[in-house]
């Protein structure tokens, strides 16, 4: 395609449609040179479903049910990127099939405050792992003709006051932390668009902002993809046309006052703007029209709602799901028990329809004690009771505005404490006494409670780790009553847990997609052996969080309105601020548990030669059942500020019982190099560098040392 050719053709007006919208989820077309529109869509576990064009109201028929994918949290705990990669393919070719050009997908900003509450669409704390996860996503999505639009760039680490929020942080933090996983899906994973975020980073809009768009993404590296705006992230269109995105994209109908619309062609026309700045726009947006086959009879054309796509999802939801506890090895449960009581609301609760714009009009979403009755069949007596009371109904089933409404009753205040007394105490009360009662007369007691859609969503970050409707609560009661108990949470993020020295038998979750109730009963009676590792360190106390100790969330309010936060813990996010800080945790970044057992033994190090070393070992499955255990090696740089620990490589192995593996892990220079502020670049340094492997950050088989003679930049 000879895009000078058609840039020539073009008229100014032409060209300005092209880089704003013309729909809520469309650009605009030139039919008088068969330049179509690009379709696009949210979001990130799913196609989400059609809007009128010009207005958020649903199109209501039955053409937009789509497969419901497991959130990016449950993906990255797989640990598997070859999933990763399957994941990518099947949300892409549902993008296809329903028409799509881009995908807003996939969210890989890092997970700093345990308290976002969109990071349940995000994968991990660790800039590695995200990386590694995200890149094979981006290229399964592509491999289906659509763009993937990876998001948010940059520095979106939470939702309050996110639409104008000012960051401040250090070029090395900037460089080390939260940029890496975005230049691994990038320029690795090779995505065809990026999304720029919401809030400001050093004063400026990200969406407008020179020292992202143009110093580093551009100039620094080389990208050549789209930029998008977020719906509603340009707010000048001078510094926007100068600096920024390459299309606007909104939440309003008037589309042509657009900033980069009508109020462009007035600069343009006027002299204050040259035209080359939209001709670049156009050649990188025909560019990736080339890349997707936009209008090439070859093109992939996508399908929905096949068995294929659901296997896979099934595939994710399994290796997805952590076990935290089992110490009694009560788990798995015998598919023999005659008689469970399954308490919770989360056992009935489908979570598809929420969380804001990840929501999904699913063709169906298997709850737990669905999946249990499909795994049990008609011989089990399951019974269900709440166990605890739901108190914002509409804020779980999405019915409130989640950008506008608070999310819960503020107990504080006197009126908030007399409904509290009034109306919601006596429900749990009965809810909890019903449960107690019952309890006695079952086999099994499982527990199904954890989060929902009121608090993992999108425009809000949560109060607090404090598991909502008194949960903590009920399970104390029921460690009281019950011989035979298992808990399991679903939730997007950490939670406190008070009760945990009780409980003997722990399952975590995240929002596993429309098998998630098959795939944790699976897990629960012994299907599925569990391979799921942490993807996030879960504090034992909100206050033990980096964060807190540096009071660098959610930030200050100057007397203009203006929210600044400054991300003075630096380096020091999750277990590298745990591990450093010799911080107890709840359970460590990179666990998980299994059925089986595993030994890790015969270490070996090598420098194979300047560029590499190479770390070696053994694993084998010492028990009795089919399993697999991820292996992670730990790098500690001899360098000031630098924490103890960063995981800079893993690998997830299957085995059978009694079977033995070899398992390479090999680091390169970059592994080993830290961004040098004065040369503005990654450099590596002489010294002694530490190495652990083990199945966590907390849990290592072997250290060992390397000693790196040379010095100096790293390409």
């Amino acid at each position: 395609m000879n895009h000078e050719n058609i840039i020539s053709k073009l008229t100014l007006e032409e060209k300005i449609a092209m880089i704003h919208a013309a729909g809520l989820f469309r650009s605009g077309a030139v039919k008088r040179l068969n330049i179509p529109s690009l379709f696009m869509s949210d979001g990130p576990i799913g196609v989400r479903q059609e809007f009128e064009n010009d207005s958020w109201t649903p199109i209501d028929d039955t053409t937009d049910f789509v497969s419901w994918l497991p959130s990016n949290t449950c993906l990255c705990t797989t640990w598997n990127p070859n999933l990763a990669r399957k994941f990518g393919e099947v949300l892409g070719d549902e993008a296809r099939g329903r028409g799509k050009d881009v995908i807003l997908a996939p969210g890989i900003n890092i997970k700093r405050t345990p308290l976002c509450g969109r990071n349940f669409e995000y994968m991990s704390e660790d800039p590695h792992l995200t990386g590694r996860m995200a890149a094979p996503l981006v290229q399964g999505i592509q491999s289906q003709d659509v763009a993937a639009c990876v998001k948010h760039f940059a520095l979106n680490n939470q939702e309050c006051d996110r639409l104008s929020v000012d960051t401040k942080v250090d070029d090395k933090t900037l460089f080390e932390l939260y940029l890496p996983a975005f230049y691994d899906a990038l320029m690795e994973g090779g995505s065809y668009s990026v999304m720029g975020a919401y809030n400001k980073y050093d004063g400026e809009f990200c969406c407008e902002n020179a020292t992202l768009l143009k110093k580093i993404l551009r100039d620094l590296w080389h990208y050549d993809g789209v930029t998008i705006s977020d719906w509603g992230g340009v707010h000048n269109t001078e510094k926007t046309a100068l600096n920024g995105v390459d299309m606007e994209m909104s939440v309003t109908p008037d589309f042509d006052d657009y900033k980069l619309a009508n109020p462009l062609l007035e600069k343009v026309k006027s002299g204050k703007i040259d035209e080359s700045v939209i001709d670049k726009r156009i050649e990188r947006i025909l560019t990736m029209m080339e890349r997707i086959k936009l209008g090439d009879k070859t093109r992939n054309k996508g399908c929905t709602n096949t068995k294929d796509h659901q296997q896979t999802i099934q595939q994710i939801a399994e290796e997805g799901i952590v076990l935290l506890k089992n110490d009694t090895a009560h788990l798995p449960l015998s598919k023999e028990t005659k008689k469970i009581l399954v308490l919770g609301d989360n056992a009935k609760r489908t979570h598809a329809a929420g969380g804001g714009s990840a929501e999904i009009k699913a063709l169906y979403d298997i709850s737990p004690l669905l999946g249990m009755r499909m795994v049990l069949g008609g011989d089990a007596q399951i019974d269900w009771l709440p166990g605890y009371y739901v108190d914002n109904e509409k804020h779980v089933a999405g019915e409130v505005d989640w950008q506008a409404e608070s999310l819960d009753v503020d107990y504080t205040t006197d009126r908030g404490k007399e409904q509290f007394d009034k109306e919601i105490r006596p429900i749990r009360e009965k809810y909890l006494k019903e449960a107690l009662d019952a309890c006695p007369s079952y086999d099994e007691v499982i527990f199904i409670g954890g989060l929902n859609h009121a608090y993992d969503v999108e425009g809000f970050d949560r109060p607090d780790m404090t598991l909502p409707y008194g949960q903590n609560e009920v399970i104390e009661a029921l460690t009281e009553k019950c011989k035979n108990l298992t808990v399991v949470l679903i939730n997007g993020g950490p939670v406190e847990m008070p009760w945990i020295n009780k409980v003997n038998s722990l399952i975590q979750t995240s929002y596993c997609g429309m098998h998630g109730g098959l795939a944790l009963a699976r897990v629960l009676f012994g299907e599925v052996n569990p391979s799921g590792h942490l993807a996030e360190t879960y504090p034992v106390h909100l206050c033990d969080t980096p964060t807190e100790k540096f009071k660098s969330y959610p930030g200050t309010v100057d007397n203009s309105g203006q929210r600044h936060v400054e991300y003075t813990e630096k380096l020091m996010v999750g277990y590298r601020y745990y591990e450093t800080e010799e911080i107890p945790v709840l359970f460590p970044f990179g666990y998980g548990l299994s059925y089986t057992t595993f030994d890790l033994h015969d270490f070996s190090v090598e420098k194979t030669d300047d560029e590499t070393v190479c770390c070696r070992c053994q694993i084998t499955n010492t028990g009795n059942r089919a399993g697999a255990q991820t292996i992670q090696l730990y790098v500690g740089i001899p360098e000031e500020g630098q924490p103890k620990k960063q995981l800079r490589a893993f690998k997830k192995v299957a085995l059978a019982p009694q079977e033995t593996k070899h398992v390479s892990l090999c680091l390169s220079k970059k592994d080993f190099a830290t961004y040098n502020c004065k040369n503005q670049a990654f450099v590596i340094n002489e010294g002694t560098y530490s190495l652990w492997i083990g199945t966590s950050v907390k849990d290592i088989f072997f250290q060992s040392e390397v000693t790196l003679s040379q010095s100096g930049i790293v390409k």
